[in-house]
């Protein structure tokens, strides 16, 4: 039986994975969301899809050999409340009457605060509202596969970065102004080491994910990231590739309280702040032992990002969290 992949959800990371599977030729591929995406590539297929609808997500996964869960949901925990857990299900529901396999591009929040490396092996949190929402969701899909009613896998990065990605601490407020002779804007400290994932890794990892055998299956894995560096130091290389002074503006984290009286975004960021007020490091060492660990560096990264942003590209409003 030939090959069959969905891929749910066509943002940053979907449309990595989707690049990296035209790459690895991997079989028939397919894009599942609600509009087509206007840079969809002709040879892969649409299917309209919302993932809130249950007979819409079957339809969609219908012959699916493999899905990949890909998706975004507006940055409101109230939306999160709902949205999440019951994405989550119908998704898993359909791989367990199809029997496709499900890879779920993750991320970090359900860690909670740590003063350490990030492992996969760390308890579940419940420290506020999407910390809790992400740890439901893994429980849904853990517990699918823990039952055997569906082989599941997530890959969990953590915030990201890469060319023509604009919703990002280091996308369209940061690179995106730097290339327009702007100072950078930061919502976060931009001297406290974090690590950040290179999206094309990402899409790279979800492929490595898709060819493993069922054993890499039931459990969740760390994205491997270049070594930990500062935002600081991170954006001087984008200012460099470009030609650029580095200038950075902040919004203090103590503030953000304050300001999310009066901001709804900034008051979702608020919780999370604990991301950012400490070194945010991600041990990704079984992925690196299982599969591979030469991961994009920022030497490269950096630059590239930075010069995927036209010097006359409009200004972001906000930026996206994972």
């Amino acid at each position: 039986m030939s090959e069959r992949i969905v891929v749910v959800g066509y943002g940053a990371c979907g449309r990595a994975t989707v690049e990296a599977l035209i790459r690895r030729n991997r079989g028939t591929v397919a894009v599942a969301q609600r509009t087509r995406p206007t840079d969809l590539p002709q040879t892969i297929e649409f299917r309209p899809c919302d993932v809130l609808d249950p007979g819409a997500v079957q339809q969609a996964l219908f012959g699916a050999t493999q899905v990949v869960l890909s998706i975004g949901l507006p940055y409101d925990s109230r939306v999160w409340r709902t949205a999440w857990p019951r994405a989550m299900t119908n998704v898993v529901e359909a791989c367990a009457a199809t029997g496709a396999r499900l890879v779920f591009i993750d991320n970090l929040y359900m860690m909670g605060p740590q003063r350490e490396p990030l492992r996969e092996d760390m308890a579940l949190s419940d420290y506020g509202a999407k910390p809790a929402i992400r740890s439901e969701v893994t429980r849904i899909w853990m517990a699918a596969a823990s039952a055997g009613r569906a082989r599941i896998t997530a890959l969990r990065p953590p915030d990201f970065y890469g060319p023509g990605v604009g919703l990002s601490h280091l996308g369209t407020s940061t690179f995106g102004a730097l290339a327009k002779g702007k100072p950078a804007f930061l919502i976060a400290p931009p001297d406290t080491p974090h690590d950040f994932a290179y999206v094309p890794d990402i899409g790279r990892a979800v492929v490595t994910l898709l060819e493993a055998p069922d054993d890499a299956f039931g459990r969740a894995w760390n994205m491997p990231c270049a070594p930990t560096r500062t935002p600081r130091e991170i954006l001087r290389l984008g200012a460099e590739a470009l030609g650029v002074k580095l200038r950075i503006r902040t919004v203090p984290l103590s503030l953000l309280p304050v300001l999310g009286l009066v901001s709804p975004f900034l008051r979702e960021v608020a919780e999370m702040r604990f991301t950012f007020d400490r070194p945010y490091e991600v041990d990704a060492s079984q992925f690196k032992r299982r599969f591979w660990s030469d991961v994009t560096p920022f030497d490269i990264g950096a630059p590239a990002t930075a010069r995927s942003f036209p010097a006359d590209a409009p200004s972001a409003q906000s930026v996206a969290l994972a």
